[in-house]
């Protein structure tokens, strides 16, 4: 589903970044080039440190629920870490922690090449962590808003790892799948309206190709019939586990699934022409 964007959101994301940048900065400049006691090359401790990176947040990836009839599965996962009034980068919403004992979130912007009604899919996790490492609560994206994610009696968390359920086709995540049989489009959503809105991509992935291809309705035609034709399904509403954290090729930073996203887009495009041609 595609998410809203404000102005305010953009300026308060845009200040986060600067300050994560500043972070990133420092951090960069300690872990690569020279040690200042020895003169060593520190390229090996710097690499340790992205590895450590990289350990944290499969330790807290989620656990996802897919309909067993689900033909689409995550192709990216760009991670952010948040504090206390940051903005999210990739999602309408400031972290406001305060008094709730959480030092800081594990922000997943888990990315799909497509949802059963367009082409580009983002949806989101928030894993809430306290200063000792424990999950303190988690809250998933659910068509532009989101919900919470852990239940009441902690009774889906098993030791850190989150397990949340997919709408069919759609993405949306809940912690409990009865909630999906209560939308009312559920079902018309993968079949009779699939491939209904073609390509959605937001405006703030800044990219002029992207623009184009929303523009042109042949390109917007191809898509809708690609995914009409190929992959509309009835949700058999039986759910599997897929784990996030087993999939280590999926992880990236935000910042670098920002800059595939664009070209991953003109991929699938190119290929939708192609196979329209044969």
């Amino acid at each position: 589903m595609k998410d809203a964007h404000t102005n305010e959101w953009a300026e308060n994301k845009a200040g986060t970044r600067e300050r994560k940048d500043e972070r990133m900065s420092e951090r960069t400049g300690a872990e690569v080039g020279q040690d200042a006691r020895t003169g060593d090359r520190t390229e090996g401790r710097a690499d340790g440190r992205i590895e450590a990176r990289v350990d944290d947040w499969l330790r807290y990836a989620p656990r996802l629920m897919f309909d067993e009839r689900e033909p689409f599965f995550p192709v990216r996962i760009g991670v952010s870490e948040l504090r206390d009034g940051e903005a999210s980068p990739s999602f309408r919403r400031t972290m406001r922690l305060s008094g709730r004992e959480i030092e800081r979130v594990l922000e997943y912007a888990i990315y799909w090449d497509y949802d059963i009604q367009h082409l580009y899919e983002l949806e989101h996790v928030w894993v809430m962590l306290r200063k000792d490492g424990t999950v303190a609560d988690a809250e998933a994206s659910f068509h532009g808003r989101y919900l919470k994610a852990l239940l009441p009696d902690r009774s889906n968390l098993e030791g850190d790892r989150l397990t949340i359920y997919s709408q069919p086709g759609k993405h949306a995540f809940a912690p409990l799948p009865l909630l999906f049989r209560l939308l009312p489009d559920a079902d018309e959503c993968t079949d009779a309206e699939a491939g209904r809105d073609g390509l959605t991509a937001p405006d703030w992935l800044g990219s002029d190709p992207v623009r184009r291809l929303m523009a042109d309705e042949d390109a917007q035609r191809l898509v809708r019939e690609h995914i009409r034709s190929r992959f509309r399904f009835s949700p058999a509403y039986s759910f599997l586990p897929y784990e996030l954290g087993e999939r280590k090729e999926l992880f990236v930073p935000w910042s670098a699934l920002l800059e595939e996203i664009p070209a991953r887009i003109q991929r699938e495009i190119a290929s939708i022409r192609r196979s329209a041609e044969e």
